[in-house]
């Protein structure tokens, strides 16, 4: 079974995502504060990162900063900022796909699968 973090500080939106996930056979980790987040993925190493970027004590962007170069595994970023300017920041920064909200979770679930 593959293990995904998923690093988002909107309990409800984390919830539903979690479900939908489990229920296609995936574990999945929640982690709401982004300074909680780089130390957790890399002690758990799981097979994919799905970050927010918007987030508590430490945004997303510099998770992904953080962990790119011990973690070798996809980053997806699943984020409400939809300028081109982030889109291309993130992808720069070292992310595999960057999804704006809101998604269909079978299009999450494609994307996710795409990048496994």
């Amino acid at each position: 079974m593959k293990h995904i973090v998923l690093v988002e500080d909107d309990q409800r939106l984390a919830n539903l995502v979690k479900q939908f996930l489990q229920q296609n056979n995936f574990k999945v980790s929640v982690i709401e504060r982004g300074d909680l987040a780089p130390a957790f993925i890399l002690e758990k190493d799981p097979d994919l990162v799905i970050l927010d970027i918007m987030l508590p004590h430490l945004d997303g962007f510099s998770i992904c900063r953080k962990i790119r170069q011990k973690f070798n595994k996809p980053i997806l970023f699943l984020t409400a900022k939809d300028s081109d300017f982030d889109h291309v920041l993130g992808l720069e920064i070292g992310a595999d796909d960057y999804i704006i909200k809101p998604i269909e979770p079978h299009v999450l679930l494609a994307r996710i699968n795409t990048v496994l």
